[in-house]
């Protein structure tokens, strides 16, 4: 089975992200830490990749384990805020670069996860981001930043991952360590990643063929049926509802599947 070989926290959803060597996650499925802070518009709608182009072009880079960010672009002076006492002061800053009224707001609960069904961490192996460089001539790290995924494993062959998405019967039990989980969907991906990650320019046709490649290369062991089109990578993920004890992971833990099976307190779980 396959190893954890990369945890990485985006503390501010849509900036870039840090990498851990462990993490925990919270009862409601999320890493601690993760997807922590939003940045808005004052009508509270979300100011991210997706709608925003000019989200791309800022940098932020992490401290103190998420509590310190410091943001940059080629425009104006960076700016470093500690959170969430500075918080303020870091919309205002995101506000200015980004050409429009920002705020940033914190949910300590949940977390702001693209599927609040599925909130637990994303999953890829690093083979499949390889492969989809590949594909497109980008570098691994361009297609991480891409992508967004928390966790990745070192599973020997790309997309080892669809074989956890869930199918008819219902979620697929696996477990990191002994913390279980339950495999959810295969992502479906929005326009992020067809855009240069440092830029925002659009990179042409990237949809069309990505669904091209992914479609002729699925392996035989991914369920068709989670596959109502080939736009998709990375498993979503939520916690087992019958887990118990620490949810603590490490990089180096070992995936394994159908755990959830196992006894709560067993080897298996």
């Amino acid at each position: 089975m396959p190893q954890l070989s990369r945890i990485t926290i985006y503390p501010i959803k849509s900036l870039d992200g840090f990498t851990v060597e462990s993490a925990e996650l919270m009862p409601t499925g999320p890493i601690v830490g993760d997807r922590r802070w939003a940045i808005v518009d004052p009508m509270r709608q979300f100011v991210n990749g997706k709608r925003t182009a000019a989200v791309h072009p800022i940098r932020a880079a992490f401290e103190e384990g998420g509590a310190v960010v410091t943001l940059s672009c080629e425009r104006g002076e960076a700016g470093r805020f500690r959170l969430p006492d500075e918080a303020s002061g870091a919309a205002a800053w995101l506000s200015e670069a980004i050409g429009r009224k920002c705020l940033l707001i914190e949910n300590l609960v949940v977390g702001f996860p693209d599927d609040a069904d599925a909130a637990g961490p994303t999953l890829v192996s690093t083979a499949s981001l390889m492969r989809v460089a590949e594909w497109f001539a980008l570098d691994l790290d361009e297609v991480r930043r891409r992508m967004r995924a928390n966790l990745e494993i070192d599973a020997a062959e790309p997309f080892w991952e669809d074989r956890l998405a869930e199918t008819d019967a219902g979620p697929i039990p696996f477990a990191i360590g002994s913390v279980r989980f339950r495999g959810r969907t295969a992502c479906q991906r929005c326009v992020v990643p067809t855009r240069d990650s440092a830029s925002g320019d659009v990179s042409s046709g990237f949809a069309k063929t990505f669904s091209a490649h992914r479609q002729a290369e699925l392996p035989s062991w991914a369920p068709t049926a989670a596959f109502n089109h080939f736009y998709r990578l990375t498993l979503n993920t939520s916690l087992d509802p019958a887990a118990e004890g620490p949810r603590q992971i490490r990089v180096g833990d070992e995936l394994r599947i159908d755990v959830a099976l196992s006894a709560p307190g067993s080897a298996g779980g």
